[in-house]
């Protein structure tokens, strides 16, 4: 089944960004020639703002948990909070394996439907998570703009290319706001996409594919309901839903833009907070699409690059790490350990729960 190929596709996945991710490093290692400074650096490490580093990489579950649980009880009132943590959690450590996050729909799905969420419920939410994270990341970029993210990176910029880390956040709110309303403009007309669903089945039925056949009414059936949650964001209450969504957005993406003033100061560097942000958000921006898994290798190299303005070679390693573990690495080993107790490695057993509650 599409499942089991899709555990052994985030298995790979594991195993690709582990790879990477330790080949970046050393490269690193190897470019700064810093070594023993990098052990130095970590011996002295400040456990209180380690510590912070970890709660704000849980966000990635509770953050996260709270986005898709305030969008899903909009469509399915009896939506368990901590079962959307799961999903949340489970969904930040699929898109860390998979290229360009694709694996985190598919992982949110799954976890939903295994905590009862009906199928059309669980879809509709999917896409409009998605979408909140598109139309969070379309708001924050010319907000950022706003705030002084031009004056602030014009200042520095990348010698290699000779364009200033401001071309380089332009550009990328640029891409994402571009994204935010193609996104809005389909999500906005589902009438559309609820007769191309339609044609679909209706050709699969006509052409004999017995499972098709066979489950037409309820394919019909999901279809129509799918497309009645998707409206029912765009009326009324589902207004305030989307709202929320878009606004506990920053709550699930915080450890992307908060990681790097924390490992900074973990390592004793200051720097200021909101230059420090708004680099880390475009960073965020130009990672999200990235072609390896969890932007292993680009994330690393990326990082060092815009951040050597504020992190001397001697620490240059140790801050990278330091920002990959609170960004994801601890979401990548806490996700496994998860999906491996809970889901005993079988995405088959998530579904199973999520399809009965779909056909009471």
């Amino acid at each position: 089944m599409a499942s089991s190929t899709t555990a052994r596709l985030l298995k790979r996945g594991l195993e690709i960004f582990a790879l990477l991710s330790v080949l970046a490093v050393v490269a690193l290692l190897v470019y700064t020639g810093k070594w023993a400074a990098t052990v130095n650096a970590f011996l002295h490490v400040n456990p209180w703002w380690l510590l912070a580093g970890l709660g704000v990489s849980s966000l990635d579950w509770f953050g996260g948990g709270v986005r898709i649980w305030v969008l899903a009880r909009h469509v399915y009132p009896k939506t368990p909070f901590w079962g959307m943590v799961v999903a949340g959690g489970l969904s930040a450590w699929g898109s860390y394996l998979t290229p360009a996050q694709t694996g985190g729909g598919p992982m949110m799905i799954y976890t939903m439907r295994r905590y009862g969420v009906p199928l059309p419920e669980t879809l509709t939410s999917s896409l409009m998570d998605f979408i909140a994270t598109v139309v969070f990341f379309a708001v924050a970029g010319p907000t950022a703009i706003i705030l002084g993210a031009g004056s602030s990176l014009a200042k520095h910029g990348i010698p290699l290319l000779n364009i200033s880390l401001y071309d380089v956040f332009k550009a990328s709110a640029a891409i994402w706001l571009a994204i935010g309303l193609l996104v809005f403009f389909v999500a906005a007309f589902p009438g559309v996409a609820r007769r191309l669903l339609h044609a679909i089945v209706d050709w699969l039925a006509r052409h004999q594919r017995s499972w098709a056949a066979a489950r037409v009414d309820m394919l019909r059936t999901g279809v129509d309901r799918t497309h009645e949650c998707v409206v029912a964001f765009f009326r009324g209450r589902g207004w305030i839903a989307m709202g929320l969504g878009v606004l506990t957005s920053a709550l699930a993406h915080a450890s992307k833009f908060l990681a790097g003033y924390i490992a900074l100061r973990a390592l004793g560097l200051h720097a200021d907070f909101v230059d420090v942000l708004i680099l880390q958000t475009t960073i965020a921006f130009l990672l999200y699409f990235a072609p390896t898994p969890g932007s292993s290798g680009a994330a690393e190299a990326l990082s060092a690059a815009l951040m050597s303005v504020y992190v001397p070679d001697a620490f240059l390693t140790a801050y990278t790490i330091l920002w990959r573990f609170i960004m994801s690495y601890a979401t990548v080993i806490v996700g496994t350990f998860v999906f491996y107790r809970l889901l005993h490695g079988n995405l088959d057993e998530a579904a199973a729960p999520g399809e009965a509650a779909a056909t009471r």
